[in-house]
């Protein structure tokens, strides 16, 4: 049977080399022995590195860790060359003595939010002692729902220690902005443009929506969510959601990342010339009215053109919302295919005289790309052979 290995023995094979800590000091190590009363930690060198045991329970009493984990702590204090550690300050007997270290070092210690007070938060360090957390120190974010934080043990720093413990302030967000650092720089070596990224809805705006990649949050465009037209985001995504999405954009000066759902879905675009031909005639819906024309939808992603000199009729109309509605299904003919442009311009079904109007068609050559056979104008003609009219 093998030997079992002394403490100091385990310690002599560390790699680490000896060091001297400053108060406050934090270290990730790994726990070498676990007794009765304390928890032992690799330092690289001859002198103890411990920290209370009790530190590493959960509520029942059970150890949380074992021997050969990896744990981050912070130095506390020295004595005869043992050197005392702490996961977060606990509050103890001797609790101004832990709270004026806990202010020096900023070392976290845990403590409860007790009810809200004018400006912030009233927090329970211990049963005799409370301090105070500002509302802008209790989370990053603003805070729109206080009852959520009620009753909840977090973890803060002691941010200003007076009056001999009668003035504490506590703050959370130092503790969280470094999370969120280290988190964006985990995701900077990890993200890039083109990728297919999957998040949580963090909220809706009119514009589009914030999606949470775990650790910052990205813009999903209004435009960007699928290939139909989207006029109420909040239809599509709500808080919570998941979201899969490709990454168009990453500019990590401007701490911005824009991201396409759409891009994730075939383009209905690509089977249009398959589906559709020239002269068919179909049924659509009127999706949007402008003063040059009508959209019509004929399947989601794909629309088309109905201009207003087609609705006219010899009539002097001044926008298509004065004969259609917007909902309204109609039928339709297709007239032109420019799948390059992806535009579609349309007729009325039924509609086989030119009903071109002249006042309007300046949207219309601008919607549908002219041919490149065209002649041109009999003015055009007449400058080309050098003919004065």
């Amino acid at each position: 049977m093998e030997e079992t290995k002394s403490f100091s023995e385990l310690l002599n094979e560390t790699n680490l080399m000896p060091q001297r800590f400053s108060v406050g000091e934090k270290i990730n190590t790994t726990i070498v022995k676990i007794t009765v009363e304390w928890i032992f930690l690799d330092l690289g060198a001859k002198s103890e590195g411990y920290l209370d045991k009790k530190e590493l329970m959960d509520e029942e009493g059970n150890l949380i860790i074992k021997e050969g984990d990896s744990i981050t702590a912070y130095f506390v204090s020295s004595r005869h060359g043992e050197k005392l550690f702490t996961t977060k300050l606990l509050t103890s007997k001797s609790v101004d003595d832990f709270l004026f270290k806990a202010y020096e070092t900023q070392i976290p210690l845990e403590a409860t939010v007790e009810r809200e007070i004018k400006g912030g938060f009233s927090v329970k360090i211990n049963a005799n002692v409370s301090g105070f957390c500002p509302y802008s120190q209790m989370d990053t974010k603003k805070i729109d729902d206080v009852a959520a934080y009620i009753g909840k043990k977090f973890e803060f720093i002691v941010a200003e220690y007076s009056e001999n413990g009668r003035n504490i302030i506590l703050s959370r967000r130092p503790l969280l902005e470094k999370i969120e650092q280290e988190k964006k720089i985990a995701l900077k070596e990890s993200l890039k443009k083109g990728m297919i990224v999957s998040g949580v809805v963090a909220s809706v705006q009119k514009f589009g929506a914030f999606i949470d990649l775990g650790g910052i949050q990205a813009l999903l465009p209004v435009s960007e969510m699928g290939w139909s037209r989207v006029e109420d985001p909040k239809v599509l995504y709500s808080p919570g959601d998941k979201v899969e999405a490709v990454i168009i954009n990453l500019d990590w000066e401007s701490n911005r990342i824009t991201l396409s759902a759409k891009a994730t879905l075939p383009n209905p675009w690509d089977e249009v010339v398959r589906k559709y031909a020239e002269g068919s005639v179909l049924k659509g819906k009127i999706s949007h009215l402008t003063n040059f024309g009508a959209f019509i939808t004929i399947e989601a992603g794909v629309e088309g053109l109905l201009h207003i000199s087609k609705l006219a009729r010899g009539k002097k109309i001044k926008h298509a919302g004065d004969v259609l509605k917007a909902g309204e299904e109609i039928e339709v003919k297709i007239e032109k295919i420019d799948r390059e442009n992806k535009k579609i311009s349309l007729d009325l079904a039924g509609s086989d005289k030119d009903t071109s109007a002249t006042g309007d068609e300046d949207d219309f050559r601008n919607y549908i790309a002219k041919s490149p056979k065209a002649m041109g104008t009999l003015g055009d003609m007449f400058k080309k052979s050098g003919k004065k009219h």
